[in-house]
């Protein structure tokens, strides 16, 4: 009891070190005394917390969950509305698609309920054999087999249609027919009811979901009130009222803005199965190369990009950083799901988040303009109205992947023209988005968002702070304040660094604090990318900080940090890592002339992956082709630098 009272208290106090932050806008060089003192005044009142209205803590949420108003999701057994989302993600206890019984270990801080927009509606009209959907032969086909318990099948053919081109045309439920207006505004009312600016935020939006197999989708957030929201109705992507070009939607949020007066964003989709489409070189559906004109449409609306999800994580890949030990988390290597061809070398570069930040670096060389200017975040793409992400609570992403002593063996996916099976085993557990806002409100996430003050966790809920300038010591690490020192030495996750004054090199204040029901921490890095003197992406990991009394190897590299995973018994003990990292670094190969990025990533000690803590529940064998125990990790949004 010693041990768990003093481990409380060190938590406790461990947090102040997140909570006097405020802003600094623009680049940095020198700090003035008129910021340093708008942070930290001279005269400060004796309570250290006065005047701090800006972000303590970070919030998490989903920006990518799908209920039964998705078509696919309910076609493949999802019952749950976007009421039950909201209300589970708000911490209720709820009964699942499958009749469990479920709840978070702590309620989410918000949650974008992000049903598709092509056909949104029309699965719960299938569902009940509506006299529109039955009339069509194939319409009645679908409904009665999932009345004969085929669902799963029917779920494949529907998308199947969807996707190439074939779904059948009285089907088709498009903006501009009664029952599409009618989900919608039920949608926009369910975030309304559920909205509690200060304690909860339940958003309104929805997924943009390009036609074919190609997963360049986009997830589109609103600012505003459902007031603002109902003047439009969402973008699709069916021909003749919508399209699967993203310039196109780009378009219409132009002319959702100009029309209301409103705000919206869009998130770009994990691209790790995009057949390379996610940072192209050339605009998808088109023999169009990336212009400056796409370049400046993509920075305009597109901030973020959503590193992790369940589909796999895509922050980097082996096969484009051979020297990163870590690059390899959780990879969805086996082919493009519905694509007419396996995965090929060459699509790597277009996929992930690390690549595509090391390509804007060249298109903003080129245009002056960086289209995959990404902050990061993660989040579920469950289609079960439930985000449940950690490995010991995890409900998969369809309704037939939730808990059951079948998932550690079923198929979750085959494709007959490829060969391509992903079992139910391989879909991953994360994530979830972390946003460092000043208020829990609609408008206070959303300005985070689209200043990239985020940073994207595989299912954690650690806190991570990473600021940079040019002026931080040793000494703003050895406080309990490294906030203070950020704002006001430096910009935070998302900004920006301009030309280094002479003689100066970027530094970085990076922080770090274990989720309070989670792992202990082994190691905070910094990614660098950089533009070289004759155009060539580079890159370079740095151990920047890290547990234990360990001690770089010749290569350079921090020994790994021990494993305390008993497989077994699905357990692990906080007995290695550390509650908190905390470090300044200064970047030692940095060169003034060239274009540059930097951003955080931290890891916690080894626990049991899902998967083993299925095979301890049902009796089974832990499957040897997905690992029995993982490292969750977090990614925190870039800070570029621009000579």
């Amino acid at each position: 009891m010693l041990r768990i009272a003093q481990t409380a208290l060190l938590l406790s106090t461990s947090l102040l070190c997140f909570s006097f932050p405020s802003y600094a806008d623009g680049d940095v060089g020198t700090p003035s005394k008129e910021r340093i003192e708008k942070v930290f005044p001279t005269k400060r009142p004796y309570s250290p917390y006065a005047d701090r209205n800006f972000p303590a803590r970070p919030l998490f949420g989903d920006t990518h969950l799908h209920t039964a108003t998705s078509f696919d999701a309910g076609i493949f057994g999802a019952r749950l509305s976007p009421r039950d989302a909201y209300r589970f993600a708000k911490g209720e206890q709820i009964t699942t698609n499958t009749g469990q019984q479920a709840k978070l270990s702590r309620p989410l801080d918000f949650l974008v309920v992000a049903d598709h927009s092509d056909n949104m509606g029309m699965f719960p009209d299938l569902a009940a054999g509506k006299p529109n959907i039955v009339a069509d032969p194939q319409g009645r086909k679908w409904y009665e087999m999932i009345q004969d318990g085929k669902g799963q099948e029917a779920a494949l053919q529907v998308i199947g249609a969807f996707s190439d081109g074939s779904f059948p045309k009285a089907l088709v439920y498009a903006p501009n027919t009664a029952p599409f207006k009618s989900t919608w505004l039920d949608t926009i009312e369910a975030a309304e009811e559920n909205n509690d600016p200060g304690r909860f935020t339940a958003f309104i939006g929805y997924e943009w979901t390009a036609q074919g197999a190609y997963n360049i989708h986009r997830n589109v957030i609103y600012r505003d009130s459902g007031e603002v929201a109902r003047q439009s109705l969402p973008f699709t992507t069916a021909a003749p009222l919508g399209s699967p070009k993203e310039t196109d939607l780009w378009k219409w949020m132009e002319d959702y803005e100009a029309k209301t007066g409103g705000d919206v964003l869009a998130i770009a989709h994990n691209g790790n199965v995009s057949n390379g489409l996610m940072f192209p070189l050339i605009q998808p559906f088109t023999d169009l190369p990336v212009d400056k004109t796409y370049s400046l449409a993509r920075h305009k609306w597109e901030p973020l990009y959503e590193a992790t999800q369940m589909k796999g994580d895509g922050e980097a890949h082996p096969f484009l950083s051979p020297n990163d030990e870590f690059a390899g988390f959780e990879k969805w290597d086996f082919g493009n799901l519905d694509a007419s061809e396996a995965k090929k070398p060459e699509m790597l570069e277009h996929e992930y988040a690390r690549s595509g930040l090391k390509l804007g670096l060249q298109f903003e060389e080129k245009f002056g303009v960086n289209p995959f200017k990404l902050g990061m975040i993660g989040s579920t793409d469950a289609h079960t109205a439930l985000a449940a992400v950690e490995e010991d609570n995890f409900f998969g992403k369809v309704a037939p992947m939730e808990p059951s002593p079948e998932r550690l063996t079923n198929v979750f996916v085959k494709n007959a023209k490829t060969g391509i099976v992903v079992n139910d085993r391989q879909v991953v557990s994360a994530g979830y988005a972390a946003v460092w806002a000043s208020e829990n409100t609609r408008a206070s996430i959303f300005d985070a968002m689209e200043r990239r003050e985020t940073y994207a966790t595989t299912g954690t809920r650690m806190a991570v702070r990473f600021f940079g300038g040019y002026d931080f010591t040793d000494a703003d690490a050895h406080g309990r304040s490294p906030a203070v020192a950020g704002y006001s030495k430096g910009v935070p996750m998302g900004g920006d660094l301009g030309t280094a004054p002479e003689g100066k090199s970027p530094t970085f204040l990076i922080a770090a604090l274990k989720d309070p029901i989670g792992a202990n921490l082994d190691r905070y890095q910094i990614i660098k990318g950089w533009l070289d003197a004759a155009g060539v992406t580079q890159e370079k990991v740095y151990d920047v900080v890290w547990s234990n009394d360990r001690k770089p190897g010749a290569d350079g590299k921090v020994p790994a940090v021990g494993n305390t995973v008993d497989i077994a018994n699905a357990s692990w003990t906080n007995t290695i890592g550390a509650p908190e990292l905390i470090a300044v670094w200064k970047d030692p190969d940095f060169d003034p002339k060239l274009r540059a990025f930097y951003y955080g990533r931290v890891l916690e000690i080894p626990t049991p992956r899902w998967t083993t803590y299925d095979a301890k529940y049902y009796g089974q064998k832990v499957p040897d082709d997905v690992p029995a125990f993982i490292q969750e990790r977090a990614y925190t949004s870039p800070i570029w630098y621009t000579p």
